[in-house]
């Protein structure tokens, strides 16, 4: 069985799954599960679906919380996040014909969305939770682990650290942190960002690119020891203007690389091979990228670039990003290639809740009234 391979073997001779008429309800080794048919035996591909997920899921409650034995009442989403999570993995891996978008990042966009005046974290006891009741005990972490698993971390990685928590407290009663310290302790990876961000407040992952600068490198080397010589850092080669470029219409702006002075090493003994460093940018196209953390949920960064000649290329940055500042941050990349246009989370992994601030060049868009207007 699918949740076996990620956690560990069942231990109980039977798990019953029994056909009702509606609802889906767990008990340890059996389970009441919806999806009847028509009067004729026919059913919509829609039944299909839904009985799909609630037999899953249901049946997965033997794993959690019925052996990982969490406090549902207390902490719903030990139990139901992490059972929505394998739920998820296991409708992806064995039934492709299920186009399966709940309990992911994609999914949980419309909830993050919402009013945060009456939104409550994950971390909120459930009698607290109020509307977020829902999304927050099942969806929201689920989409979360799966952020974790598929983005930060890798699937290698994730899914060993998750079978080592449901190994080591199989028969027991973890707590939250139990499960964050495992899975730290597991994989060795420091995920103290990743938990506050998803788990302990309401921010939201929205990531705005708010200008990106293209530069090239001038042929001429500029020599700092000759008092004659003028360095233009960014001086702008047709637009004539210092203004924020919308697109890259007005060509790339050309800097001269200079010489390291002397005087800049002090005491370290080692140089920079000058020469070096201007022959590996020369000709290359540089893109100084300025995003900022709207959202105020700190996530990796991914960058699908889409070149001149049509070609496509994808930069993944890890979190660390946001280390030194977590609302802006500056990062240049060197493509061989002229850039026609990127885009952040093309594949909607990080749950960006606004991708129409994801692209460069920047494209129109049309307000509601605008919309309203024309169709008036």
């Amino acid at each position: 069985m699918f949740y076996s391979a990620r956690t560990f073997e069942y231990p109980y001779p039977t798990a019953y799954s029994v056909h009702t008429a509606s609802i889906g309800m767990e008990y340890p080794m059996i389970c009441f599960n919806f999806g009847r048919p028509k009067s004729d035996g026919t059913y919509s591909h829609r039944t299909y679906e839904g009985m799909v997920s609630v037999v899953v899921h249901e049946v997965g409650h033997n794993y959690f919380p019925m052996i990982v034995n969490s406090d549902e009442r207390q902490w719903t989403w030990m139990d139901e996040g992490l059972n929505s999570f394998l739920e998820k993995e296991t409708i992806r891996e064995r039934y492709p014909d299920i186009d399966y978008t709940g309990n992911t990042p994609k999914g949980i966009t419309r909830f993050m969305k919402g009013d945060q005046s009456i939104m409550r974290p994950i971390m909120a006891m459930s009698d607290n939770q109020g509307y977020s009741f829902g999304a927050n005990g099942y969806s929201k972490p689920a989409a979360a682990l799966t952020v974790l698993r598929e983005t930060v971390m890798g699937p290698e990685l994730f899914d060993a650290a998750f079978k080592e928590y449901a190994q080591r407290w199989a028969f027991k009663h973890p707590q939250p942190g139990d499960f964050f310290r495992t899975m730290e302790d597991a994989s060795a990876v420091d995920l103290d960002w990743f938990w506050r961000g998803w788990f302990y407040t309401t921010d939201r992952v929205d990531i705005t690119v708010d200008e990106v600068k293209w530069y090239q490198t001038k042929a001429e080397v500029a020599d700092p020891e000759k008092k004659n010589v003028a360095v233009k850092k960014g001086d702008l080669s047709k637009s004539g203007t210092a203004s924020p470029a919308t697109d890259f219409s007005a060509g790339p702006q050309m800097f001269s690389v200079i010489n390291t002075p002397d005087n800049a090493y002090r005491e370290f003994m080692n140089k920079v091979d000058d020469k070096a460093v201007i022959q590996k940018l020369e000709g290359k196209n540089l893109y100084e990228v300025t995003l900022s953390n709207t959202g105020g949920l700190v996530s990796p960064v991914i960058i699908e670039w889409t070149y001149k000649d049509g070609s496509k290329e994808i930069d993944r940055i890890p979190a660390e990003i946001w280390r030194t500042n977590e609302k802006t941050v500056k990062k240049v990349f060197v493509k061989d290639k002229e850039v026609a246009s990127m885009v952040v989370d093309p594949n909607a992994e990080t749950a960006d809740i606004n991708t129409e601030d994801n692209v460069f060049p920047k494209k129109a868009v049309e307000s509601k009234f605008d919309q309203f207007k024309k169709g008036n």
